[in-house]
Order: C-alpha cells, then structure tokens, then sequence
C-alpha cells in the first residue's frame, strides 16, 4: 500500500467511526471541499503534513493518534 493511499483510507475510516461526512470533516478542519475530495478520491498522491494536521484538528485527534493505524504498516517503499 502506499502512503497517499493509507492516508485516504484512515481519513474515510475516521469519519465514519465518528459518523460524520467528508463535508462535515471540511468544515470542522477548514480545509476546502475540493482538497479533501481530492485526497480521499485518490487524485492526490502528496498530501501535505499542514493539511493532515488541519484534519486531525477537525476530528480533535493528534498526529500520532492519525497515524496508529495498522494501515501505515507496511508501505510500499515510494523511492527505488
């Protein structure tokens, strides 16, 4: 798996464990609409670590709470 994928996958794992939509994680973190469609569509493979932050601001969870997931285990190695 790689990183932008985990990413997308813990992001739609988040909100629905919390119920709450993607529009709604948009107007809790104040991250546009389009970013987070972007993100969670797969369009963007180089989520930056500012927007994860805003994301896990919105969901009232730190970084490391974010990334304690059995989804960031194993990545593919992004450089070979």
């Amino acid at each position: 798996m790689t990183i932008s994928s985990a990413v997308r996958l813990r992001i739609l794992d988040l909100c629905e464990n919390r119920a709450i939509s993607v529009n709604k994680l948009c107007t809790l973190s104040g991250v546009t609409q389009s970013t987070v469609n972007n993100i969670v569509s797969g369009r963007n493979h180089s989520t930056t670590l500012s927007t994860i932050q805003k994301l896990c601001d919105g969901l009232d969870i730190t970084i490391p709470e974010f990334f304690d997931s059995p989804l960031f285990q194993d990545l593919e190695q992004e450089i070979r």
